[in-house]
């Protein structure tokens, strides 16, 4: 299976439905990467796409990574400097063990879902909406496969 068609169309429209909602009440910026196979360690790699994907690049450093290498089973999260900066040092860690609990029961949509939802909340709670906020990310997943 290719990792473009790991979701079906709806669960796609769930994952960015749930990004565009966590953003909706933040000037933060929330992103899923996918890749099939992961050969480094898998902090390592989201770092790099994380760059890649010019995530480091928001006004007031505060974009969250998803990262997903389907095939080998591996995952991480990965946020910038600026909500680092304010969340507890196990947050991330937190995310992706409630994350992991519906990963184990084949429940990937619903799991990224409540993740992204919880990330929000944190960028919702510390780097509030303002006005003149605009969405510096797109909320689409990314396979790209030239990273």
């Amino acid at each position: 299976m290719s990792v473009e068609n790991f979701f079906s169309k709806e669960e796609k429209k769930q994952i960015t439905d749930a990004i565009a909602a966590a953003e909706l009440n933040t000037s933060g910026e929330i992103r899923l990467h996918m890749e099939g196979h992961c050969k480094l360690d898998v902090l390592d790699r989201a770092a790099y796409v994380f760059g890649k994907l010019k995530m480091h690049e928001t006004a007031q450093r505060n974009g969250v990574l998803f990262y997903l290498a389907v095939h080998d089973r591996k995952f991480a999260i990965l946020g910038d400097a600026g909500i680092n900066k304010v969340v507890p040092a196990d947050f991330w860690d937190k995310i992706k063990e409630t994350m992991l609990g519906y990963f184990k029961e084949g429940k990937f949509t619903e799991g990224l879902a409540l993740g992204i939802r919880m990330a929000g909340e944190q960028l919702k709670a510390n780097f509030p909406y303002h006005h003149q906020d605009v969405n510096e990310l797109t909320d689409e997943i990314s396979f790209d496969k030239n990273l």
